[in-house]
């Protein structure tokens, strides 16, 4: 104990010192180690050499910021975005595509490495965009009223200071034009903007989510109030400038929080549902419903969650964590019958919908916690030959992996969107006598951190 507070005492906030940079953090960070201390920082890529100054020492870590770059990178790009160093949405705009990929596959094999100590893991290569742009389909922006403008974009990392956002380059474009639009709006109706530190005015966020689809467009206000004043002005407005739009929706959101929505939404026009398709499928959403917010690449994560499956038509499959349907009423047509949960009772609503929508007969879907509700499936009786997760980025609840090892499951499918949780789930299935047979990385959102993992786990 004394000797490791001895260590980390050495380092000191200030203290300028070199640095090379070992691997990238799940953050999008580049790290490295001083005097066997793990230094974070932000900007900076495997490979590269820095002299850096320290900014902040922990217990466990230390952040530092780069005074000097010593040994540049080979993949080292210019970033394409203005905003790219301030609004923190993407991490790693300045990494060429490619070395992006590799680098989360790595951070894949450094989370096995670290939590369940596989020397050899059946790890494949990142399943990339081609273009990597223009792919979200959803976003939610906070607003803020500055003397006599509404400013709209992106709270910058750790704060609440507002990056001004119109044109963002990871989102599809129609999207970046519609709440442009939307907010000047906004702004020439003088509606009271919400401000956070006093707990007053009414909007809060504009959301928006389009179809790939048909590039229609379902549009939420978030607001305080449940009633806005200008209401009927502010639908005709939208209707008449933004012909993309086709469903105005307020949400209500009084509470002094930082989630973006509320519970309740009301439907101020149009349509109540946005039509959205994958391969043959077509989904109908709410807009608090849960959907990958890149439809190009879900497709592909869709048909490799279909390849891994290996279905036969004889299994019952149970999708947890289902969302609005996605996932069981893909393999619906390859399995006997699935079974689907999941905590928003909108999801199941729309999830039902969507089965009828495609003909699907062989899918049911209910609301609930994955956590208790397949416990208590199973002590009814419930057999699955296939369990589904596409959890939450904290992984799956103890009740849950201790009910996949009581069932004695012979295969099941995680769906991951962190790989420290995936490894450390996967450590507790594999001390209780399951093995990882693959794992298949994709790049569901490029220029940011964030790795997409398909992992197939059987009993041995």
């Amino acid at each position: 104990m004394g000797k490791q507070a001895q260590k980390q005492i050495k380092l000191k906030k200030g203290e300028v010192v070199p640095i090379r940079i070992r691997s990238l953090g799940i953050n999008g960070e580049g790290v490295g180690f001083i005097q066997k201390q793990v230094v974070f920082v932000d900007g900076a890529i495997p490979g590269e050499e820095l002299l850096v100054r320290i900014s902040e020492v922990n217990r466990k870590f230390a952040k530092a910021k780069t005074l000097k770059l010593k040994k540049k990178s080979a993949y080292r790009i210019e970033p394409a975005c203005p905003v790219y160093t301030t609004c923190g949405g993407c991490q790693l705009q300045h990494i060429d595509k490619r070395m992006q990929a590799r680098l989360k596959r790595e951070q894949i094999e450094e989370a096995f490495n670290r939590y369940t100590g596989l020397e050899e893991l059946p790890l494949e290569k990142t399943i990339r965009m081609s273009e990597p742009w223009g792919y979200r389909n959803k976003a939610q922006l906070p607003l803020v009223k500055d003397k006599h403008r509404v400013r709209m974009g992106i709270y910058a990392p750790q704060s609440h200071d507002l990056v001004e956002i119109d044109d963002c380059m990871v989102q599809h474009p129609v999207l970046n034009h519609v709440l442009e639009e939307a907010r000047k709006i906004v702004e020439q109706l003088k509606i009271p903007i919400y401000d956070e530190k006093k707990h007053r005015g009414a909007l809060r966020y504009l959301v928006a989510r389009i179809s790939f689809a048909t590039e229609e467009v379902q549009f939420t206000f978030v607001s305080r109030v449940a009633k806005l004043e200008q209401e009927e002005a502010l639908i005709h407005a939208m209707r008449t400038q933004l012909p993309q739009v086709k469903s105005i929706y307020l949400n209500h959101n009084p509470d002094e929080t930082s989630l973006v929505m509320g519970e309740n939404n009301r439907i101020l026009w149009g349509e109540e549902k946005l039509t959205e398709k994958l391969g043959d499928l077509t989904y109908r959403l709410s807009p608090r419903a849960f959907f990958q917010l890149n439809p190009l690449q879900t497709k592909r994560l869709y048909e490799e969650i279909s390849h891994v499956a290996a279905l036969t038509g004889k299994e019952t499959v149970v999708d947890a964590y289902c969302g609005v349907g996605t996932i069981g009423l893909w393999l619906a047509k390859e399995a006997k019958q699935v079974i689907g949960m999941d905590t928003v009772s909108e999801a199941i609503t729309d999830a039902k919908e969507n089965a009828t929508l495609n003909d699907i007969t062989n899918a049911t879907f209910h609301a609930g916690k994955a956590e208790t509700l397949l416990p208590q499936w199973v002590k009814d009786g419930l057999q699955p030959d296939l369990v589904i997760a596409d959890p939450p980025r904290t992984g799956l609840a103890q009740e849950f992996l201790d009910t996949l090892v009581q069932l004695k499951l012979p295969r099941f499918i995680y769906v991951s969107c962190n790989p420290s949780t995936l490894a450390k789930d996967s450590k507790y299935l594999l001390e209780a006598g399951f093995e990882v047979k693959r794992i298949v990385p994709l790049d569901m959102f490029p220029q940011t951190a964030h790795v997409e993992c398909v992992a197939l786990i059987e009993l041995k």
